[in-house]
């Protein structure tokens, strides 16, 4: 069995997302799988090392996992030949400096997102790459989500006709912490810290709505800071200074027309935290994080406006849920796998970078809309 080993430098994985996700659920598993399989005797083993500021932290992460080395250090691993990727899943204002840092000492960058604090940053630092010849890919983990698969498959399937339009819904009510301990980290609603739903949100509506419906060429947002105060981690109240709910049209190149509302003040009255919802001139999709629900033209039903009576249509009926017709893996691993495949044997991975930029541009301008109330053009990068 010919096994590459591939140093992966972790930065920041001590927090949530990047202990779930990147760490546990993504190269944890992979290793304990035995690597990823590329041939019959073929496979990439990642060689993580865990790299942050709390050292106590770090080794509880070693503990728990199969990345069993960490260090306090950046530079001393960025210096290591022996790692030759550098993961980022710092918060948002850290990310820059130790990206370039990392791409200038010749590594492979895979990043979160998003990937800096603004559209110009976060273009920089895609050039940076290229420029060092680097490899280099953001983290854009709902495009591989059952639920979103399945609605990609009705599109080639030609299940929906011409699609029209998209109605989103993502959410659920964050406790403020009074009483009740917030379930969200509390630099999520500082704006000095890099918080705010429009930042965090909107780079993610970017790429699914570029890669399913067409490239978004069009933006009109309206933020809002609607729970003034907040209690942090350690009991003290603090001032909210940055939105904590957005609520964004967007077009695109195709003609679709896309509106999705995100808010953390909201309580959940839908099949899911995240649901999309795609009508067409044939038929209609309600798709969540893992399943999906379709209605044809044939059986769509026929309501008829009378608020004088009950209404006579169960409109939760005629539904078909779809089923499972391939597997589905965790999105943060099918990525992280794709993009180790890239690095050992060249692979194409287009979700680099610039695609990156394109997220926070879209929330650039969601911002720039809210303030100025008006509708922006998304120019290309």
């Amino acid at each position: 069995m010919k096994t590459h080993t591939v140093g992966i430098i972790m930065n920041g994985v001590t927090g949530r997302m990047g202990t779930n996700q990147h760490l546990m659920r993504s190269i944890h598993a992979i290793m304990e799988r035995g690597g990823v399989q590329v041939s019959p005797n073929e496979v990439i083993m990642p060689d993580p090392v865990l790299v942050g500021r709390n050292e106590n932290k770090l080794a509880a992460l070693a503990e728990q996992s199969l990345a069993k080395k960490y260090t306090t250090d950046l530079g001393s691993v960025l210096s290591d030949p022996s790692y030759s990727i550098y993961f980022d899943a710092q918060t948002t204002l850290r990310r820059f400096d130790a990206v370039k840092q990392a791409a200038e000492a010749g590594k492979h960058i895979y990043c979160e997102k998003p990937t800096a604090i603004n559209t110009e940053d976060a273009v920089k630092l895609a050039q940076i790459c290229e420029a060092a010849g680097v490899k280099n890919g953001v983290v854009q983990d709902k495009l591989w989500l059952p639920g979103l698969l399945k609605l990609k498959r009705l599109m080639e399937q030609g299940f929906f006709g011409k699609i029209l339009s998209v109605r989103g819904e993502f959410g659920y009510w964050v406790f403020e912490g009074h009483n009740i301990p917030a379930q969200r980290p509390s630099w999520n609603y500082r704006k000095e810290d890099g918080g705010g739903i429009a930042v965090d949100m909107l780079c993610h509506f970017r790429y699914v709505v570029d890669n399913l419906f067409g490239n978004v060429t069009g933006v009109n947002c309206l933020t809002a800071t609607h729970i003034p105060e907040r209690v942090d981690e350690a009991g003290n109240p603090y001032a909210c200074t940055a939105d904590d709910s957005c609520y964004t049209t967007m077009e695109t190149d195709q003609g679709v027309v896309v509106h999705i509302n995100a808010s953390w003040n909201v309580r959940v009255r839908r099949d899911d935290l995240l649901t999309l919802q795609v009508d067409g001139t044939h038929g209609t999709a309600v798709a969540g994080l893992r399943e999906c629900w379709i209605q044809h033209y044939g059986s769509t039903p026929k309501p008829v406006w009378n608020p004088d009576i009950a209404q006579p249509v169960d409109f939760y009926k005629n539904w078909d849920q779809v089923p499972p017709q391939e597997p589905y893996d965790n999105a943060f691993k099918v990525q992280w796998e794709m993009f180790l495949r890239h690095v050992v044997l060249d692979e194409p991975f287009r979700w680099n970078l610039m695609e990156g930029a394109k997220g926070v541009q879209l929330a650039d301008l969601g911002l720039q809309s809210s303030e100025e109330r008006r509708w922006m053009e998304v120019g290309n990068l």
